[in-house]
């Protein structure tokens, strides 16, 4: 016969009074409740909800001209005067959601700033590079990129829902003609399969949500089958400019090939919506884990409160804050980079001011191919023999002596 100890029975004397009707009361106001869907600009008001909520329509109805910008937001000149002298060399994208979210009225709106051209891409530096991260010297059979020793990128497609006006590979995305073929897929198939050296693949585009379920699950599926591949990343905006290509179909399909991690690419607080909770929730409830890549872009997300507040929201969403990338030197994004004492700074007032799940690592993508370099406020004070001088999130400086 089991025991009742004294502390017991008053843990039961307290849970007496907890019914069905009182827990239902306590859980009415939902995290998700704190997400708030954006209103539809008028151009879209009378579209139909299936329309709306079909990701195959966001991406028909993208707006691709000043014509149709202009009947979502007040456009400025120097924007009109952007968007004709740089459409040639990067083409404008928006899904009718993300433009939702845009400020009509204010031209330096964050969702604004990275979807609508600006002067500043006309602005080639001499320090900017075609391909800023070496992709191309390191790319044995098109379409992969093999930098690290276990792990290669696969390049799936051109295609993206919204051409981020930061896009690290301007050279490409948006390009028809750097699509990848069958005939490309299957060659980057076959050296992943060749070398058994490579146990993570991360799966890339452009997006490569922009393929449909068919064909992602084909290229999930031959991965699955290597004994050699252990784990493998999508790397996919589509959370955050298209949540609605995250559907149950999808999410069930992912399911089947765990185990999956999903790097999505949240920029600014602005875009944590019901929509995209709704997304980032199917898929962790199919079991995929989730981290976030922020790009520090100057006037969307480059002082501490933003970004701590993007943090929060993504934890709340299931999404675990992974990197800050400095802004790389790609060509025609020079004023969106900020010094980088921005991205140290910012790591200072996280570190010990919120939890340790909402500090992402700071990096340096080293232009030219030499990976992810992480950088760190310095919290060693001095290094005496076997003491070391350690100071705290405070300023507050402590000793630990080595044994």
């Amino acid at each position: 016969m089991m025991m009742v100890q004294c502390a017991d029975l008053h843990l039961l004397d307290n849970l007496a009074g907890w019914t069905p009707m009182s827990f239902n009361i306590v859980t009415k106001n939902t995290v998700r409740d704190r997400f708030k869907s954006p209103p539809r600009p008028a151009i879209w008001k009378d579209v139909e909800d299936k329309d709306w909520n079909s990701w195959v329509w966001q991406q028909q109805k993208r707006i691709k001209s000043m014509d149709v910008l202009e009947k979502v937001i007040n456009v400025t000149q120097e924007e009109r005067d952007a968007f004709a002298q740089s459409h040639e060399m990067f083409n404008m994208g928006i899904t009718p959601y993300y433009a939702s979210l845009i400020d009509p009225n204010d031209p330096n709106c964050p969702i604004r700033l990275q979807s609508v051209p600006k002067k500043g891409e006309l602005n080639i530096l001499p320090s900017d590079l075609e391909d800023p991260l070496g992709e191309e010297r390191d790319m044995p059979v098109p379409g992969i990129t093999h930098r690290y020793p276990d792990r290669v990128l696969f390049y799936t497609t051109h295609n993206c829902p919204v051409y981020c006006r930061h896009c690290t590979r301007k050279r490409k995305v948006s390009d028809p003609s750097s699509s990848a073929a069958n005939k490309q897929l299957e060659e980057g198939l076959a050296y992943i399969e060749a070398h058994k050296e490579v146990r993570d693949v991360v799966i890339s585009g452009g997006d490569p949500l922009s393929n449909s379920d068919d064909r992602l699950e084909y290229i999930l599926s031959r991965l699955r089958a290597m004994d050699h591949i252990e784990v493998f990343r999508i790397g996919t905006r589509n959370l955050v400019t298209l949540p609605q290509r995250i559907t149950d179909a999808f999410a069930a399909m992912v399911s089947k090939y765990h185990p999956v991690f999903v790097h999505t690419h949240f920029n600014h607080p602005k875009e944590c919506t019901q929509e995209a909770f709704d997304a980032c929730a199917k898929l962790a409830n199919a079991g995929c884990v989730l981290h976030n890549q922020m790009v520090l872009l100057k006037g969307v997300n480059d002082n501490p409160k933003t970004v701590m507040e993007l943090n929060h929201k993504l934890l709340m969403m299931r999404v675990r804050p992974y990197y800050i990338y400095q802004c790389d030197l790609s060509q025609g994004i020079s004023h969106f980079r900020t010094p980088v004492e921005v991205g140290i700074d910012i790591i200072e007032h996280l570190r010990g001011w919120t939890s340790g799940m909402a500090v992402p690592h700071f990096v340096i993508d080293a232009p030219g191919g030499g990976g992810k370099i992480p950088l760190l406020p310095q919290y060693v004070v001095k290094h005496e023999g076997k003491k070391w001088t350690l100071r705290n999130y405070k300023g507050l400086q402590f000793d630990y002596i080595e044994p």
